[in-house]
C-alpha cells in the first residue's frame, strides 16, 4: 500500500480528518493527502504541510528536552486548537506523521488508525 493510500485510510476513516502528511525531519514532506481545504475567516486555506514544517522545529525541541531528561524517544504528540487538532506521531528517528482533525472528530480513532497503519508505513520508507 502506498504512502498515499494509508494516509487516505487514516483520514476518511477516523471521522473528522482533514489531512494527513507524512515529514522528513528536515521539514520536507515526503507524501500528503488532504479531504477539502479550509479556509479561515481571511480566506487562509489550512495546509497539512504547512502545519508539518511549522511544527517541526518544535517537535525538535521537543525531542530535545525529552532527550535531556532521560525520557527516551517521543512517539506522539497532540496539539489541540478552535479550529482543528494536530496528532504528530514519531514513525523513525528521520520521519514523522501528522494527522489533522476537526474540533469534533474522533481523536481517539485517529490514534488507533496511525497506530494500525504505522508499521505498513515503516515498511514502505
Amino acid at each position: 500500500m502506498s504512502f498515499a493510500a494509508i494516509l487516505r485510510t487514516i483520514v476518511e476513516e477516523c471521522g473528522g480528518g482533514i489531512g494527513a502528511a507524512l515529514m522528513g525531519n528536515d521539514g520536507i514532506p515526503i507524501d500528503q493527502f488532504s479531504r477539502e481545504n479550509r479556509a479561515d475567516e481571511n480566506g487562509n486555506d489550512f495546509d497539512v504541510d504547512t502545519a508539518g514544517v511549522e511544527f517541526g522545529r518544535i517537535l525538535e525541541d521537543i525531542r530535545k528536552t525529552f532527550d535531556s531528561l532521560a525520557g527516551g524517544l517521543v512517539e506522539e504528540t497532540i496539539v489541540r486548537g478552535a479550529r482543528f487538532s494536530l496528532v504528530f506521531r514519531t514513525v523513525d528517528e528521520e520521519n514523522f506523521l501528522i494527522v489533522a482533525i476537526e474540533p469534533d472528530g474522533n481523536l481517539g480513532k485517529a490514534r488507533y488508525l496511525i497506530r494500525r497503519h504505522l508499521l505498513a508505513i515503516r515498511s514502505e520508507l
